[in-house]
């Protein structure tokens, strides 16, 4: 008998190409689940940003918000968010420095009055595919303002653009938070996210794997950016897709092309996944 196998993905860069999943990717998610796999999406995403069009191929679950939220057959296993004191001081040094900025949560994306705005003219072109999805619309639809964020609750922030470099922002928050550049072609480094020290897509996936009785050499895992280096050394096979960053390669175990050239539906096919 088949030894049935929990496959992760990263969305942005490997399931779906600016915001569009190519039928090939549809097709082999399918696939794979009618062969008696777990398919999970894995994603940076919060769960408010996972729209019917990403949705649409039918997942086991989800590990969302770079691992800060598990939801396994409608079940939640991890909600964890910024403890309110600390949440409270990440939103006052945002305004500080005036960065563009949204708090990711699982029902909803929550920014500053204006960020819409800003967000339209930073982001057109960047994200989205046909004319219905040029712009920033997954977070646009997800969005809601208020003049006062300073008791938001959210489990990760997105920012935009930053007068300082984002990494000097971690530094001023201290330890118990982490930063990553964003994965927003040129964007540099006035672009990333912030997040829990601790928290990464690879303990999610380890709480999935735990829920579902799946031995870690069972899983499998593709991404492209550097908050999947977790997921793909986590993973028992690992695949990056081709062209990521040269840490995300190093710790592959294999390469897959990128989803302009529906590269998962060969990648299933030669895992023996369909």
């Amino acid at each position: 008998m088949r030894q049935r196998r929990a496959i992760f993905l990263d969305v942005d860069g490997t399931f779906a190409d600016r915001g569009v999943v190519p039928a090939g990717h549809v097709a082999a998610v399918r696939a794979a689940r009618a062969a008696g796999h777990l398919v999970l999406l894995c994603t940076g995403r919060p769960r408010s940003m996972l729209p019917e069009r990403i949705l649409e191929a039918g997942f086991d679950g989800f590990v969302a918000a770079a691992g800060g939220y598990v939801e396994v057959a409608g079940e939640v296993l991890v909600d964890r968010r910024f403890p309110a004191a600390l949440a409270a001081r990440v939103v006052e040094v945002l305004d500080t420095h005036d960065v563009a900025y949204v708090l990711e949560a699982p029902d909803a994306l929550y920014g500053p009055v204006g960020i819409d705005e800003r967000l339209r003219s930073l982001l057109s072109g960047q994200l989205g595919g046909d004319d219905e999805q040029e712009g920033p619309v997954d977070i646009l639809r997800a969005l809601r303002m208020s003049a006062d964020l300073t008791g938001a609750s959210f489990g990760k922030v997105t920012m935009f653009d930053s007068p300082v470099p984002v990494a000097s922002l971690g530094t001023t928050l201290g330890e118990e938070v982490g930063v990553l550049p964003s994965s927003i072609p040129g964007m540099g480094d006035s672009a990333g996210e912030l997040f829990l020290t601790g928290v990464h897509k690879a303990a999610g996936m380890a709480v999935v794997a735990e829920h579902l009785g799946v031995a870690q050499h069972d899983t499998v895992a593709f991404g492209d950016g550097l908050n999947d280096l977790e997921m793909l050394q986590y993973a028992g096979v690992g695949v990056a897709i081709e062209g990521a960053d040269p840490r995300v390669l190093a710790v592959s175990d294999r390469t897959a092309r990128g989803p302009g050239e529906e590269g998962l539906a060969d990648a299933f096919a030669a895992l023996g996944l369909l």
